[in-house]
Parts: structure tokens; C-alpha cells; sequence
């Protein structure tokens, strides 16, 4: 498997774990070495693994969070350290229409595995419906 590859794997496994709600595969993929951050729509900044794993369990422990699907990712490949670009589904509640999010997520490697170093992710202008029911490929 190439790192590109790779690297898109480890992002699909990320959004995996979120919308299974599976907290001890989220925390397997999260970086153990070196500082990693995370910025949830609407939170504050979090710095350090304890924090950001601290609020992937209080996320993926409530039952009322929406589940989120991931989709476009585009790698932006760079040595030890990746960017994956891709937008975010937010799954509709109650008759609305699903939201969408940009997502920033960043790689690094740790040994020969790709682990998240960060998350960040915050409302997109885009709606959903323009989006249709393929994923669009993405050239890079």
C-alpha cells in the first residue's frame, strides 16, 4: 500500500470510529508522540492527547451526537507529515437537512503507521443537495 493510500485509509478508519461511536479504535489512532490538537465546531482550541481523547469520549459516549460521514478527502502529501482534506456530513436530525463541514485532518507517521495529529473542523457554505449521492472524485 502506498502512503497516499495509507494515509486515506488511516482517514476512513477515523471516520469510522466517529460515527461507530468507538471510542478504544479512536484512541488507537490518535498521535502518542509529539503534541496533537483538535478544534470541534463551536469549541475552543484543545492541545494534548489528554484533552482531545477527553472530548472524543464525552462526543462519542452521547448518544445525541449526529453521526458524520466523511467524503472528497484529498491528501495533501508532504514527508512525515500529511494534510487530508474532505468534508463532513452531518447526519440530519428531526426532518432538517444535513449540515455540512470542511474538515482539516493532520497526519503523522509514527513508525510505519499514519496516526492524526489533528482535527479541525467548522461549517461549510455548501449544501448538501448540491452534493449529490456519489462522491466526487478529487484530483491531486
Amino acid at each position: 500500500m502506498s502512503d497516499r493510500e495509507a494515509i486515506l485509509f488511516a482517514n476512513t478508519a477515523f471516520y469510522a470510529a466517529f460515527s461507530g461511536r468507538d471510542y478504544a479504535a479512536m484512541e488507537t489512532l490518535w498521535a502518542s508522540e509529539g503534541d496533537v490538537g483538535c478544534v470541534h465546531p463551536g469549541w475552543p482550541p484543545l492541545k494534548g492527547r489528554k484533552a482531545v481523547l477527553a472530548s472524543w469520549k464525552n462526543i462519542l459516549g452521547n448518544e445525541a451526537s449526529p453521526q458524520v460521514s466523511a467524503r472528497d478527502a484529498v491528501v495533501l502529501y508532504e514527508g512525515a507529515t500529511t494534510i487530508v482534506l474532505c468534508l463532513e456530513i452531518v447526519a440530519e436530525r428531526e426532518g432538517a437537512h444535513p449540515q455540512v463541514l470542511s474538515a482539516t485532518n493532520v497526519f503523522v507517521k509514527e513508525g510505519s503507521v499514519w496516526k492524526i495529529a489533528h482535527h479541525h473542523a467548522g461549517v461549510a457554505n455548501v449544501d448538501v443537495r448540491s452534493l449529490g449521492d456519489e462522491e466526487k472524485p478529487v484530483v491531486n
